[in-house]
């Protein structure tokens, strides 16, 4: 596949992982836990980074905002940072792969589109690896404290906003991996080309020097046979 292609390749892949950690901010189930009766799930408890609501079984919510951000668990400020970062490194990172994108017309010379390109392609694996590590830490808490026999609060499992997180962090990180290997073999040819140029260079100064000798040499010798 061309560097184009690649290119595009890795756009899609890495604005889609951007758009899917992105839909993850507003999603009410980071986690969720359902208290059953006998015949029908009598409440379900949900929570995310900004509420904690329960569902009564006839579809009537009641939400509570979270207190002050002086009052979080410090585990929720950590994920609210993180994926704040996340969106905006994946919106950096798509205007630059726009601009960088060999298939647009913007950008000026291919040299600065290489870079610009290739700094996209940073941006949208910073993007993944913030998002990641968000969502596993959240994660991380729900599961300690489903398995603790000392935790007696409610317990809650993972909620589909850490898969739809987890997948678009994926997604973003590939999409990024493919953007800088893309650019790998345009980065070579400028190398090589440039190697050429300085031995090219070097063996034009030895010839010139050398020409220089022969013509001392000829001055000399006849200056002596005069």
């Amino acid at each position: 596949m061309s560097s184009m292609g690649m290119e595009i390749l890795a756009f899609i892949i890495s604005v889609s992982g951007w758009i899917l950690i992105s839909s993850t901010l507003p999603t009410d189930y980071w986690k969720v836990s359902s208290i059953d009766g006998t015949v029908i799930t009598t409440a379900t408890f949900w929570s995310n980074l900004w509420k904690t609501c329960v569902t009564d079984s006839t579809g009537i919510s009641n939400c509570k905002d979270f207190p002050s951000m002086l009052a979080l668990d410090a585990y929720i400020q950590v994920c609210r940072g993180l994926m704040i970062s996340s969106v905006c490194l994946g919106f950096f990172g798509s205007i630059f792969a726009l601009v960088g994108m060999k298939c647009t017309k913007i950008g000026g010379a291919d040299g600065s589109k290489a870079k610009l390109a290739f700094l996209a392609g940073v941006s949208f694996v910073l993007t993944g690896l913030c998002s990641l590590t968000a969502c596993s830490l959240y994660a991380h808490r729900i599961t300690s404290e489903f398995f603790d026999p000392m935790f007696l609060a409610q317990k809650f499992e993972l909620g589909v906003a850490l898969f739809i997180g987890w997948a678009g962090s994926v997604l973003s990180i590939i999409g990024g991996a493919i953007f800088c290997f893309s650019l790998a073999g345009t980065f070579k040819t400028r190398y090589v080309s440039a190697m050429v140029f300085i031995r090219t260079k070097k063996l034009k100064i030895k010839k010139r020097k050398s020409l220089l000798i022969f013509h001392g040499c000829c001055e000399n010798g006849m200056s002596e046979a005069a």
